[in-house]
């Protein structure tokens, strides 16, 4: 999966791509680690926010790769 800096991404969705619960999203969300955004009751995050996240937290490294010219990250193996 391949994820679009210039979309918003739901938190089922990025648990699901970094093989991480629901949970430990909304934790790196609420110590403002990782940035969201509610839209009413719904919390979204952007692609940007995610992309630097994933950087920061030296992830970009470990199995997710960060394609710089197509601006997105994609993991290993996965067919654009």
């Amino acid at each position: 999966m391949q994820v679009d800096r210039t979309r918003v991404y739901k938190v089922s969705a990025v648990a699901e791509l970094l093989d991480l619960s629901k949970s430990t999203i909304y934790r790196a969300i609420e110590s403002g680690e990782l940035s969201a955004m509610r839209i009413g009751a719904t919390v979204r995050i952007p692609g940007q926010a995610l992309a630097s996240w994933l950087e920061h937290c030296g992830m970009a490294g470990n199995g997710l790769v960060v394609d710089q010219p197509a601006q997105t990250l994609r993991t290993p193996g996965a067919t654009r």
